[in-house]
């Protein structure tokens, strides 16, 4: 059968473009490892954040809305998924390597809080170490998978997931699609769920904003993509062109002042806080209680305030009402 993996690079090396990230060309791994005789690089790389526990506690962990009734609000799994659909699409568009930006856009939110930004907010102002969800996501995949072994995954995927946010700086073009791709899924399917509740109609947008971007949910994405390939073809960096940036990050900031911030999605946020703000403070005090994959990280001298954090970050929005309700809840008595 011979070996499927050169295979694939040296055909990544006959469609890629100049500027995209070749599989044979990784900087590699922290430890090194045997090559796969099937996958490239960053294939395995891919199918390692799909296979974690990290990335399945995301369909249990909120985007925007905090326990919605309705089946169809997006969850931080659909999330990461219409953000890796997104950045495929620009990848292939623009010759890059699909693999590579595919295994980014999963891994970029697995660090991510229950509750969402509120239960990032809440560990970054009770954490010593502080916390951001970029930065825990480079934890998981280093140190807390595995029983502490991590997914050993190349440097470029462990770049990208790290630079995701809009002030980092991906060192690869496939981490600056997901950076931007990031943007586009959030933006657009924010709007889809506030339109959903009630809180938006597509009319509240305002026009100065939509007029360059598109007037619905499908538009939008269409142009936005269209914007990204049509101003990067053959050139050494991702971008958008100046009036599809602007109007982007003003109807970002838009959706901060009518959706995020004060907006009936938002009123169980204050809880969502105070609980896991609770759940820090006493597993501070109680570790002893902690699973025991956590108790062996304090034995191997990491602070106990960041595998607190470590703990609580990971919980779902579930799981943490439901050791909140065992924990602070007193429970009905019955006669035995």
């Amino acid at each position: 059968m011979g070996c499927l993996r050169i295979e694939q690079e040296k055909l990544e090396d006959r469609i890629l473009n100049e500027y995209a990230m070749k599989s044979k060309d990784t900087r590699g791994r922290k430890v090194e490892e045997s090559p796969c005789d099937i996958r490239t690089e960053y294939q395995r790389d891919r199918d390692r954040i799909m296979h974690s526990k990290a990335f399945r506690r995301l369909k249990h962990k909120t985007q925007v809305f905090i326990s919605p009734e309705g089946d169809h609000y997006r969850t931080r799994l659909t999330h990461t998924l219409e953000v890796a659909q997104i950045s495929r699409t620009v990848a292939r568009a623009l010759r890059l390597n699909e693999d590579l930006t595919e295994a980014i856009a999963l891994g970029h939110d697995l660090g991510h809080t229950p509750f969402g930004h509120s239960g990032e907010y809440a560990l970054n102002k009770v954490c010593t170490y502080g916390f951001k969800h970029n930065e825990q996501s480079i934890r998981v995949v280093e140190k807390l998978e595995q029983k502490g072994k991590g997914l050993n995954l190349t440097w470029e995927v462990k770049d990208g997931i790290l630079n995701h946010p809009t002030a980092g700086k991906p060192s690869t073009l496939e981490g600056k699609i997901v950076r931007l791709s990031d943007k586009i899924a959030y933006i657009n399917h924010d709007i889809d769920d506030a339109i959903r509740a009630k809180i938006l109609s597509e009319k509240d947008l305002p026009k100065e904003y939509t007029d360059v971007l598109g007037i619905s949910f499908r538009a939008r994405i269409n142009n936005m993509i269209h914007d990204i390939v049509r101003n990067s073809m053959n050139k050494n960096d991702i971008i958008m062109s100046e009036d599809m940036e602007i109007a982007m990050n003003k109807l970002r900031k838009f959706m901060f002042a009518n959706v995020y911030v004060g907006s009936k999605a938002k009123e169980h946020e204050i809880k969502a806080k105070n609980m896991l703000k609770q759940l820090y403070e006493y597993f501070i005090v109680n570790s002893d209680l902690l699973p025991m994959e956590y108790k062996n990280m304090i034995i191997d001298d990491e602070p106990l305030e960041r595998v607190v954090c470590d703990y609580v970050a990971g919980m779902t929005d579930r799981y943490s009402i439901n050791i909140f309700s065992k924990l602070f809840i007193p429970s009905s008595w019955k006669e035995l």
